[in-house]
């Protein structure tokens, strides 16, 4: 393996894609806000070349830079915390550091780069995101220690995958808005509930190491049904958030994609087999949010006539 993509398979590089486009959609949901001067961009340039404009596309870079920094911090951190457990545990005993792949020095130097770029990113994008990014960075960080005290480690995950929307509509307008948030409290339940099934994987081993989780406190069938209901949440907040926004028709064909692949994993993964988890896991969850993002925006390009 190359050093590239012996980090890249260290973060799991290709997770990205859950929070990654709801990152989008903030952004997309910010730009009729966009101002220069104190005047509204689209108003003063006109739709397509407000859209275009290289403050907006600017940002956009920014935004995607703070994107997979964080999570770049945040997974490396992760696998640097947890090297002990998953040298132990055969299902990660493969990951980069127990492996001998990577040092641990490495990847805390990796965390400490990543996390240094985050912070530098968001100084170039308004005062409100620098002052933000620590307590970001807390969040992203923090996450990997919850495992051993509490069982809602699955929604403090959740609570950090839940700044994307959030934090790019922050970095376009620099204020919070209702639409937004909708769409993060959205994430905490989405990730949240995908991320108890993807423990089911590991029960027995987080019993016996006091390693705390929903499926090791509940059981693997009673773990299932907290996730159900936290992907129940989920779908209120898109429906919620497509009746608040008045979204073009388009965005509720999202929807319907969305929903079904929350209702796809659930088909696919069963107490007593575990055997389709990881195609719950990445498949099901990948298109939901990509196809979902993408059917927004179109949306917001119908609804404004950019």
């Amino acid at each position: 393996m190359t050093t590239v993509s012996k980090y890249l398979s260290l973060v799991k590089f290709s997770h990205t894609i859950f929070a990654m486009p709801f990152a989008f959609i903030g952004f997309f949901l910010a730009i009729p806000y966009a101002s220069v001067s104190g005047n509204n961009l689209l108003e003063v340039q006109g739709t397509m070349a407000g859209v275009l404009n290289p403050m907006l596309l600017q940002k956009g870079l920014l935004v995607l830079v703070c994107m997979v920094t964080a999570r770049n911090a945040a997974m490396a951190f992760n696998r640097y915390l947890d090297r002990h457990f998953d040298a132990l545990n055969p299902r990660t005993a493969i990951r980069e550091i127990p492996a001998g792949i990577l040092s641990a020095e490495s990847a805390l130097r990796f965390v400490i780069g990543n996390s240094i770029v985050f912070v530098i990113a968001t100084w170039f994008i308004n005062p409100l995101c620098f002052y933000l990014s620590f307590v970001a960075l807390f969040v992203v960080l923090f996450y990997s220690y919850t495992k051993r005290f509490t069982a809602l480690c699955h929604l403090v995950l959740g609570v950090g995958l839940s700044l994307a929307p959030i934090g790019a509509y922050l970095a376009v307008t620099g204020s919070f808005a209702v639409l937004p948030l909708l769409f993060s409290f959205a994430v905490i339940f989405w990730v949240s509930g995908f991320d108890i099934i993807y423990a089911l994987q590991d029960v027995e081993f987080d019993q016996s190491h006091q390693l705390n989780s929903i499926p090791a406190a509940l059981g693997k069938e009673r773990a299932l049904w907290v996730a159900r209901l936290l992907h129940v949440c989920s779908a209120t907040c898109v429906t919620i958030a497509g009746v608040y926004g008045g979204f073009h028709w388009l965005y509720f064909v999202g929807y319907g994609v969305f929903v079904g692949m929350l209702i796809n994993q659930h088909r696919l993964v069963k107490p007593h087999d575990l055997s389709k988890v990881n195609l719950a896991f990445m498949t099901s969850n990948g298109i939901a949010s990509v196809v979902f993002a993408i059917f927004v925006i179109a949306a917001l390009f119908m609804q404004y006539g950019w």
